[in-house]
């Protein structure tokens, strides 16, 4: 593995990089998992040299200002990939959970507080107590401000939600959170007896992310790329976690931040500083100043 505060960039075996990717918590983030001045002003400078950034989460939403970016023209990959949006809000990609794949999961776990994400709204088969209560932070005040954040943003979601109403929606993303060992087996046993229709990305191993099976970041940005007119060779991406593994592996030009996991950095090969230092949008400006 190789390991450079800024690592090489793409100008120097002559690629130039038209599309930076990353993800936010761990990645292009700060600590408090939130942006700040020197984010976006070093985002600016990128977007402002002609260069598009996507922000790939594995949160959902549609637009760079409910990510914290402001009017940054930024185009979002987000639910791990299932949606992608244009600057602005803009669907321009969506992939559903086969619907009836989708009913047999609801019909088997029936009490699960399954929260299912659709291009129009987030669903929860289940009340907001229940919802909230599934919330776990690191401890400390930081996992705590994180925590209540995350609780925040769940004034945008409909609670309480019957089965035929989570299945009157195109679901692209269901999430559950597992805390008692017998419905976390349960639910990782459907999810491998239905390996061929849905996969699971998350970075906790209590929280189950469900997609359709061939959603994953690195393929959603891809198909970006490809609608952007831009080659994958000149395609930039940033990671540092579970659900980061297959775009890190798909693109060339992968790097890892130093607080990233063990997987997540033999995945990019190529490791820089920290999110704390802001090593993300100085390494995307970095290679901008060194392309010229």
């Amino acid at each position: 593995m190789r390991l450079y505060f800024l690592a090489k960039t793409a100008s120097e075996v002559g690629t130039l990089i038209r599309l930076f990717a990353s993800d936010l918590d761990g990645t292009l983030y700060n600590p408090l998992h939130e942006t700040d001045r020197g984010i976006t002003r070093r985002l600016r400078r990128v977007v402002d040299a002609g260069r598009h950034v996507a922000l790939a989460t594995g949160r959902w939403s549609s637009t760079a200002a409910e990510l914290g970016f402001g009017d940054l023209p930024l185009e979002v990959v987000s639910a791990n990939g299932a949606f992608v949006y244009a600057p602005g809000g803009r669907l321009i990609r969506s992939v559903a959970i086969d619907p009836a794949v989708l009913e047999e999961l609801l019909g088997a776990f029936p009490t699960a507080c399954f929260v299912c994400i659709a291009p129009e709204g987030t669903f929860v088969r289940g009340s907001r107590d229940q919802q909230e209560a599934s919330y776990v932070a690191p401890a400390g005040i930081l996992g705590r401000l994180v925590a209540r954040r995350a609780r925040v943003r769940n004034d945008s979601f409909a609670f309480d939600q019957t089965d035929a109403q989570v299945l009157g929606h195109q679901v692209c993303k269901v999430n559950c959170r597992a805390l008692d060992a017998g419905l976390k087996a349960e639910v990782d046993a459907f999810v491998r007896e239905h390996a061929g229709a849905l996969v699971n990305a998350s970075f906790d191993g209590d929280l189950f992310e469900l997609t359709e099976v061939s959603v994953n970041k690195g393929e959603s940005l891809a198909w970006l790329a490809d609608h952007l007119g831009i080659a994958e060779d000149e395609v930039a991406v940033y990671g540092d976690g579970g659900n980061d593994l297959a775009m890190l592996e798909r693109f060339d030009h992968a790097y890892a931040t130093s607080n990233a996991s063990s997987e997540a950095k033999r995945a990019a090969g190529t490791v820089i500083g920290s999110c704390a230092l802001h090593a993300v949008p100085r390494h995307m400006l970095a290679t901008v100043r060194r392309e010229g």
